[in-house]
């Protein structure tokens, strides 16, 4: 077993005054969703998903990003991966905890959230989803107890054993991540009244979004927390690199297709949808946050600048703004009546209240909600990397 620690110390001090304000700031927000629910919320009258919609969205598509980076050791052998495999494994459990944690704050009843188990109605595609994570989640604890075994075992037999189990968790795991991720983009391209949504390309994109920020992820994991700067390290992270950089490349191609197929002729419900995202009040969401730095920079990173340095950097930058693709996905498709003039037929007796509201930003206790599970995420990684064997001497050498 390797000694682990953290290879930069001024990164580790300020990474734990950056842990610990996140702690404060999104435990106060935990608190007050006990104690008055969604009334802090900035939902309005037909704004019922947000903000916690989206970040599940995100969080879930690391965790499967992360499972299929080990899927290509254990089911398809691509050595140059096969250090981070346990790595990966884990951080797709903690990904996914994150993101069930997250939906479960967005229910209006958080004591009822047994009920798709008791009482499951299969005709929805929600119900398939949470049946689908329970088998995903099983699968990952699963798989990693085998992949630490296969490590810890010097019995030849025993070690061929383990890996074809793996093989086995793995191949059904692949199947499983592309089903209740595609099926995320399934539950969104299905809602036929939301037209911006109603595109059978939800379904790839989610897929291809999940395998870039997941990838980027683990990219960020194996720059920052290898015990060493060793030539592994290096090849490792150099791998990941072009990895990422093919998915940012692919990503960017599908939602080219995605954009500019709709707005070709400047007409129709999506045109306007999309001319929202792209020029509306948040357009600096679009144009700054996910092109400028959660594509371009990245790219030119990935692209001239190949050292681990610029490879963990544009991958943090692709991590952290993939959020936006997902507010840019959520919050557009609601905030628009399917009636025009909807948001003006009833009003409150006292004016200028309107009881019909399609207006919509993320409170500071959404965040906090966000905030929170992102340091609870963290937290749980830090306890799995320091008490887990999830990097060995055999890794790292």
């Amino acid at each position: 077993m390797v000694q682990k620690k953290y290879p930069y110390g001024w990164l580790s001090v300020v990474g734990w005054v950056a842990w610990l304000a996140l702690a404060v700031f999104g435990g106060w927000g935990l608190i007050d969703r006990f104690l008055y629910g969604h009334r802090l919320a900035d939902y309005s009258s037909y704004v019922p998903w947000g903000h916690w919609v989206a970040a599940y969205i995100y969080f879930i598509g690391l965790s499967a990003g992360a499972f299929l980076l080990s899927s290509l050791v254990y089911v398809f052998g691509v050595r140059q991966l096969e250090r981070i495999a346990k790595l990966s494994l884990f951080t797709a459990i903690v990904t996914l905890l994150m993101a069930l944690v997250t939906i479960w704050f967005d229910l209006g009843h958080l004591e009822r959230f047994f009920y798709v188990f008791t009482r499951p109605n299969f005709h929805s595609m929600m119900a398939w989803m949470v049946w689908l994570y329970t088998a995903y989640f099983i699968l990952l604890v699963v798989e990693l107890y085998y992949a630490i075994r296969k490590d810890a075992v010097s019995d030849a037999a025993l070690k061929a054993r383990y890996q074809r189990y793996l093989t086995w968790l793995g191949g059904i795991g692949i199947p499983l991540a592309v089903a209740f991720h595609g099926g995320v983009g399934a539950l969104f391209a299905t809602v036929i009244a939301r037209d911006l949504w109603h595109t059978p390309i939800y379904p790839i994109l989610f897929l291809t979004g999940a395998l870039l920020s997941g990838g980027a992820l683990m990219t960020v994991v194996v720059a920052y927390f290898w015990p060493n700067r060793s030539p592994a390290w290096r090849e490792t992270v150099g791998y990941l690199g072009k990895v990422v950089l093919g998915l940012l490349l692919l990503d960017a191609l599908l939602e080219w297709a995605e954009y500019s197929i709709p707005m070709w002729y400047g007409i129709g419900a999506e045109y306007d949808k999309l001319m929202y995202v792209l020029f509306g009040p948040f357009w600096w969401n679009f144009w700054i946050v996910h092109v400028l730095l959660g594509v371009l920079i990245p790219l030119v990173l990935l692209v001239w600048y190949r050292k681990p340095l610029g490879i963990a950097l544009a991958s943090l930058l692709i991590t952290v703004t993939f959020f936006a693709v997902r507010l840019n996905l959520v919050i557009p498709g609601l905030v628009f009546p399917e009636l025009r003039g909807l948001e003006r037929s009833y009003t409150d007796p006292i004016p200028p209240v309107n009881r019909l509201s399609f207006d919509y930003l993320p409170s500071v206790f959404e965040w906090q909600i966000f905030f929170g599970v992102i340091a609870m995420g963290i937290a749980l990684f830090y306890i799995g990397y320091r008490w887990l064997p999830l990097v060995t001497d055999k890794e790292v050498a």
